[in-house]
């Protein structure tokens, strides 16, 4: 069977919990601390769900990105400490995600700075998602500390502080194009339109001490091209050409939307680098794949980063995946149908449930084949057991039980934390429904 993770559950059983641990060790890129990136440049780390940098000027200061929400923008104002020359001059988002915007109140003041933005995101649209079947979360905001590790890019997200925009301040200049050069408290430096995980996305880049401040197009994890929490998959073309203008660059230090900074010219290299070329080889050869009439399933088996770049500790699968990725690229250039006629107008999932199950020889009989598949790891294997069950008789009591162990036993394996965090909230859901029930 074909896993929708793009891993098969006999696999999901050798590996054990390794996912889960290196999940567990990518926590530390979390860790609070005002990190001095070169003379007069300081981002805060780990304080909020994204970081937050502080340029001094000289006759004041500039802040790029504002943290989640005022709580967390205060903490990170007292942490700069005396570091922060007033008056705030400019606040420059990066993007629009509220985990970037949602402190510009608390860093503004009462000194009236000016707001800088892409014109794109004063029109950007709040991410739309899909509606929480099951309960299903990719941030794991409801889960119990004991289910939770982080959210892969950050800490957490709206679990300390609920979602708000109330600190959210609309910007005051705006600009399309390219880039765009200014000097402001004295300091000379240049905006830059990266789009790729948002369509908005501005690098800020300091040429003198050549400080590029990336947004969120550059992270420590594989990209989450095509989110699970339902978003359209990102531009994956723009992302690699942005990309592309980062590493012409050539910074020396570099100050990613989430997680610590890289402090050295041959490591930013790199980086960048290997991130531009996964993210390149896994469209190339999905296209490839398309071009030569392979389906989404086949592709999700057949494209696999070479060794090198899946090794790369900025390409590891702790927020996107490749699999996801190649689905989501599908769609986007292919669209829905994947080329077999059968597809075209497939029977609704009941009917098909009712047919398989009578096939089988009735529900007793995939039940068992379920629990023995549970009881021997293939967890994948149980859980879409216990769908055509369900997919029948969605309080089979017998069946809730299978999906929700399967559901926690593929969550504790993963390391990716947005997939760790949806098959736990959704398996206390069912579990929260099954007791209801009773």
């Amino acid at each position: 069977m074909i896993s929708t993770l793009g891993t098969t559950s006999s696999a999901l059983a050798e590996t054990a919990y390794s996912g889960r641990d290196k999940l567990i060790a990518h926590s530390d890129e979390f860790q609070k601390r005002i990190i001095e990136v070169t003379d007069g440049v300081y981002a805060a780390v780990g304080y909020s769900a994204s970081n937050v940098t502080l340029i001094q000027g000289k006759d004041g200061s500039i802040i790029v990105d504002t943290s989640a929400n005022p709580v967390d923008a205060k903490a990170i104002m007292a942490a700069f400490g005396e570091r922060v020359r007033h008056p705030i001059k400019a606040i420059i988002y990066t993007h629009n995600h509220p985990d970037h915007t949602g402190g510009a109140t608390v860093f503004a003041g009462k000194d009236k700075p000016e707001i800088y933005s892409h014109k794109l995101l004063v029109t950007a649209k709040p991410d739309t998602g899909r509606g929480r079947r099951d309960g299903g979360d990719a941030f794991g905001t409801m889960l119990p500390d004991e289910d939770f590790i982080n959210a892969g890019t950050q800490l957490e997200y709206g679990r300390t502080t609920p979602h708000t925009r109330d600190g959210f301040i609309p910007p005051t200049k705006t600009f399309g194009g390219a880039e765009k050069e200014l000097t402001i408290a004295g300091v000379p430096l240049k905006l830059i339109f990266t789009p790729g995980e948002a369509d908005e996305n501005i690098s800020v880049w300091l040429p003198d001490p050549k400080v590029l401040i990336a947004g969120d197009v550059f992270l420590k994890t594989f990209p989450n091209i095509a989110p699970l929490r339902g978003l359209p998959t990102r531009p994956v073309e723009k992302w690699v050409t942005s990309l592309d203008k980062l590493i012409a660059l050539g910074p020396d230090f570099v100050i990613p939307g989430h997680m610590g900074t890289i402090q050295h010219a041959a490591e930013a290299k790199d980086a960048l680098t290997a991130y531009r070329d996964g993210i390149k080889f896994v469209y190339s050869k999905t296209m490839e794949g398309i071009a030569n009439g392979k389906t989404p399933d086949e592709l999700v088996q057949d494209v696999k980063l070479p060794e090198k770049l899946a090794k790369h500790p900025y390409l590891q699968e702790f927020y996107g995946t490749v699999a996801w990725s190649v689905r989501g690229i599908y769609s986007q250039n292919a669209g829905w149908f994947d080329g077999n006629p059968t597809n075209i107008f497939p029977l609704a999932d009941k009917e098909r449930a009712e047919k398989l199950i009578a096939l089988v020889g009735g529900s007793d009989k995939v039940l068992k084949s379920a629990q023995d598949a549970q009881e021997a790891g293939e967890f994948q294997w149980a859980a879409e057991q216990a769908d055509y069950l369900l997919a029948v008789d969605g309080k089979n009591a017998a069946a809730l039980d299978v999906k929700i162990r399967a559901f926690r036993e593929l969550g504790e394996r993963q390391m990716n934390a947005t997939a760790r965090n949806y098959y736990l909230t959704v398996a206390n859901s069912l579990k929260t429904v099954r007791s209801s029930d009773r």
